[in-house]
């Protein structure tokens, strides 16, 4: 390993956790503890701040400076921050010119081989069917929101389309406690308690104008369940929980492969060449009953009763659509 491959390894090693035992940093290396300390020398030479730690196993902590030391990254890393630019547009927050600056920037100073490896990974973010278009979110906004979440302070906020700002400007500031920042599907969402309505609540960030000062702080709530991932995703279902609130299943004329490509978060299970069984869950007994009939296949009701139900009362819906 050559010096500067080396200082490359230390650095990023020092970047990965708060202390290290200088012996275990000399294993990790291959190298002695003599060395490594001339290596955390030379890193300091170059304005990275790294205080030694004492004790009975004395090592090293990479700290926080006043100014921004050269960014040394080896190859894997190099390659990540570069591909994270090309696809952050995909986040929709309103940083596309700056990642492709950014990028740009690091493309000019990467050794060919890099730039060959980077040029052959040319993703395409495609979204899902029936996705929105990513909604154009101020980095500004974005900021006051995180620094809020991060201060505990009580958030006082506009609501709505851009165009009803100068309406919501003379009505009173909603009130929210900030627990979290969520990006999904090409938009960005707060999660918040809102003291108005005394209950959680998913902000659009697009939609979201705060008003300063902040309010006064708060003692931090736990989102129900304890998990923020599970309870946005039960919120986009139309739940409280991360189930679906209705689920059902049905046995339909058509195998298995032909079914588990098309069955989202279903479950599908063979029972001969040409049957499936098919369990899944919607928000509604009528969405799931009509998601059911997308198939265009025979198939008979295994239950719940209220799935059977909703096909009786789909059924009328239609026939009444059908002569109408």
């Amino acid at each position: 390993m050559t010096t500067t491959s080396r200082l490359l390894t230390l650095l990023s090693l020092l970047q990965a956790r708060r202390d290290w035992p200088g012996g275990l940093l000399a294993s990790r290396l291959g190298v002695s503890d003599r060395t490594v300390r001339r290596d955390v020398e030379r890193l300091r030479e170059m304005g990275y701040r790294i205080q030694a730690t004492t004790g009975l196993d004395g090592g090293y902590r990479l700290e926080s400076g006043s100014e921004l030391p050269p960014l040394l990254f080896d190859e894997d890393q190099t390659v990540a921050v570069a591909l994270a630019l090309r696809t952050a547009p995909a986040l929709g927050a309103g940083i596309g010119e700056a990642a492709a600056r950014a990028l740009a920037t690091i493309r000019q100073v990467m050794p060919s081989r890099l730039r060959h490896r980077l040029d052959a990974l040319t993703p395409t973010v495609v979204g899902h069917p029936g996705d929105a278009a990513a909604a154009d979110v101020s980095l500004e906004v974005l900021s006051t929101l995180a620094n809020a979440i991060r201060d505990s302070v009580t958030l006082r906020f506009d609501y709505g389309e851009a165009r009803d700002a100068d309406a919501a400007g003379s009505a009173p500031a909603r009130r929210a406690e900030p627990h979290h920042l969520v990006a999904s599907g090409g938009r960005w969402y707060l999660v918040a308690w809102d003291l108005d309505r005394d209950d959680w609540r998913l902000y659009r960030v697009d939609r979201v104008r705060p008003r300063l000062p902040a309010g006064a702080p708060f003692t931090r709530r736990t989102v129900p369940g304890g998990d923020v991932d599970a309870f946005v995703s039960a919120r986009f279902r139309g739940s409280d929980s991360a189930a679906w609130p209705c689920r059902g299943s049905v046995v339909l004329d058509l195998p298995a492969s032909a079914v588990a490509p098309f069955a989202g978060d279903g479950t599908v299970t063979p029972l001969d060449d040409g049957h499936c069984r098919l369990e899944a869950g919607s928000w509604s007994w009528t969405a799931l009953a009509a998601s059911f009939g997308r198939f265009d296949a025979e198939l008979d009701v295994i239950g719940p009763p209220e799935l059977a139900d909703a096909f009786a009362l789909l059924a009328a819906r239609y026939a009444r659509a059908g002569t109408g």
